[in-house]
């Protein structure tokens, strides 16, 4: 079963962010265990990053119509994007958020998400794992 994983802004760029937020793990790197991950739990992943808003929103577009399960990072636009928020909503299929970093160990304005009024749940916290902790949920969502 294919599943749509989902990167915001920035993440392309993990190799020069702080480390000590992110962990030492470039892009390619993360994809490569995201794939794992799903390969792991009997999923293909379709791996995309943006950091633009309207492309988010075009493939949250896609799964819906698709009725494509949904891993996603929204990064930034997690806390002000009502747009991904709204186009996040369509999709009928599972959706997870997750985050590398805890989001609501960080600074206030970190702390609410619009996203996850409308995913099934979230996963913040765990580095990488957080993907393979969200494919984990994913699998059991559609079992």
């Amino acid at each position: 079963m294919k599943v749509l994983v989902l990167n915001g802004p920035n993440l392309s760029r993990l190799d020069i962010r702080d480390s000590s937020i992110y962990g030492d793990m470039s892009y390619p790197q993360l994809v490569a265990h995201i794939k794992s991950a799903a390969e792991s739990n009997g999923f293909e992943a379709d791996v995309r990053q943006s950091d633009d808003e309207a492309t988010i929103i075009c493939w949250l577009h896609e799964a819906a119509d698709e009725n494509i399960p949904v891993v996603i990072n929204p990064a930034a636009f997690t806390h002000y994007s009502y747009a991904i928020r709204d186009a996040a909503e369509l999709v009928k299929a599972p959706l997870i958020e997750v985050h590398l970093s805890n989001p609501l160990s960080r600074e206030e304005f970190r702390h609410t998400s619009v996203i996850s009024g409308v995913a099934n749940g979230t996963i913040g916290g765990f580095g990488p794992n957080s993907y393979s902790l969200a494919l984990i949920a994913l699998k059991t969502l559609i079992s």
